[in-house]
């Protein structure tokens, strides 16, 4: 059936449409089913998306599209497209399939990420596909398609550059934001760094999120290409350049879930990676109590995966595992990590150190990966590079390139600060429970809240001493973080 387009001023957070119940009637189609739009242009354009009927809002003849659909599929209003009842589609034999623990192949794997960007797949349907990953896992040859299927999805960099690097980590410790402290060294020293990072998802924040307290993140891969050509480097965000599409909408539904599947995670670093033209790729993998991988074997057996990856795809790949017993740096939320980088970049400031010798540590590695430095010699190479102050200039270059200002950075509104009630030594900060308390207070979407440390694991602490400040833009969000706070105890001492 043919029907004009109309856009609803309104978003429904997922593409979405709407049909008057007369209209619906005269094709059969119910509330929650699913319809397929169809252009019907010379090169046509279609998406399959979820419908609600109404009343009064939509008249006979129209279908009305959510802000979501319009900027997704760009239709023009007021237009003529195909509407139809659309079938369930193949892939979901597939999504069970993986469910009830069997193997897909590189076909219908393709097909799951195909009907995942298409929208043929609705986000709980989406969700069964994460969690039979999760529940079971995928081989390595799964792996690689899935991989492989995701990087195709999207737009892809290239540099004439001999040295591209990138690093990432997987994530899951709060304030462990090296990422624009490696940046800035790396690039300081001739290195070209083109960044693209993600936002968070069971975390206070990603490195797309603390940027964006500072920088505009979002950016065309043209706009790309000239902040590289005028800095060599750049940190934004990747779901901005139309790379791997397909990998945000998965994340979006793993956001939701609170899970990050090793396989999904894996495939969603390598295709950003891929697809970002990198020719040298270090990987973080944290590890330790209350970390994403707690058990050294595991992180031991991740790290196999990655480098069997690196090899298949020839990229000069390696991964080192690191520390993830605790917090990393003092600030733990978007500006207040910001903070923290900005302390240990110039040389007239002291920042915390935990942070800093990481990051030396990680950059010195990638100095070494590229021949930058000798065998061994990477972090002093790094050193020099941060107390001279070249990384802050760089930093500051950066985000200049990327439209920003570091006096955009803005304080909460509230804050508490939290004593101990007894002295003691402390002996476990809980990772997990951190997280869960700067998302009450706010993180990452006010972008000033979260939490600042005061002390550290193995420090001595005495009774009434200020351990804990909680920052928040709200009074109930402030309220709510230091009721979770008491009720949680994710500072433990002895």
């Amino acid at each position: 059936m043919q029907l004009k387009v109309k856009l609803l001023k309104w978003s429904a957070g997922i593409p979405v449409a709407m049909l008057n119940h007369k209209t619906a009637g005269k094709m059969g189609v119910h509330p929650q089913d699913r319809i397929n739009i169809r252009t019907l242009s010379k090169n046509p354009k279609e998406v399959t998306t979820i419908i609600d009927v109404v009343k009064g809002i939509v008249k006979e003849g129209e279908v009305a599209i959510s802000s979501e659909l319009e900027k997704y599929m760009n239709y023009h209003i007021g237009k003529n497209v195909e509407v139809n009842l659309a079938i369930p589609p193949e892939s979901l034999d597939f999504v069970k399939k993986k469910l009830n623990n069997q193997e897909l192949s590189k076909k219908e794997i393709e097909l799951i990420v195909k009907d995942v960007m298409n929208n043929s797949l609705s986000d709980a349907e989406i969700a069964i596909f994460i969690i039979g990953i999760h529940k079971y896992g995928m081989n390595m040859k799964e792996m690689i398609c899935l991989t492989e299927s995701i990087r195709d999805t999207g737009s892809e960099l290239h540099f004439k550059q001999k040295f591209v690097v990138d690093k990432h980590s997987i994530g899951g410790i709060p304030g462990n934001r090296t990422t624009p402290l490696v940046v800035s060294i790396c690039s300081a020293a001739g290195l070209t760094m083109p960044k693209n990072s993600s936002r968070a998802i069971t975390s206070a924040a990603g490195t797309a999120d603390v940027m964006e307290t500072i920088a505009d993140v979002e950016f065309t891969v043209k706009q790309l290409y000239e902040i590289i050509k005028k800095v060599n480097a750049c940190i934004v965000w990747g779901g901005g350049l139309g790379m791997t599409p397909a990998d945000a909408k998965l994340m979006e539904v793993e956001r939701s879930l609170r899970i990050d599947p090793e396989p999904q995670m894996i495939a969603s670093i390598m295709s950003k990676k891929l697809a970002a033209g990198s020719k040298y790729i270090l990987i973080d993998i944290p590890c330790g109590k209350n970390a994403k991988i707690s058990d050294i074997k595991k992180a031991k057996r991740l790290k196999n995966k990655f480098e069997a990856l690196g090899k298949h795809f020839r990229k000069n790949l390696k991964c080192v595992i690191t520390d993830g017993n605790q917090p990393i740096g003092n600030g733990i939320g978007p500006t207040l990590e910001l903070m923290d980088i900005v302390k240990i970049l110039d040389p007239a400031q002291k920042g915390p150190q935990d942070l800093e010798k990481k990051a030396l540590f990680l950059a010195g590695n990638i100095f070494e990966m590229t021949g930058k430095a000798k065998k061994g010699k990477g972090t002093k190479l790094a050193k020099e590079m941060l107390l001279s102050g070249k990384a802050f200039d760089k930093f500051k270059d950066i985000i200049k390139a990327q439209n920003g200002n570091l006096n955009r950075l803005k304080i909460a509104k509230f804050k508490h600060d939290i004593h101990s009630k007894k002295k003691g030594t402390i002996i476990e900060i809980d990772n997990h429970l951190v997280n869960s308390l700067v998302r009450v207070a706010g993180c990452p979407v006010d972008k000033p809240a979260g939490i600042y440390l005061h002390f550290h694991v193995g420090d001595r602490i005495q009774k009434r001493q200020k351990i804990v400040t909680i920052y928040a833009e709200s009074k109930s969000r402030l309220d709510e973080a230091v009721k979770l706070y008491e009720k949680s105890k994710p500072i433990k001492l002895k």
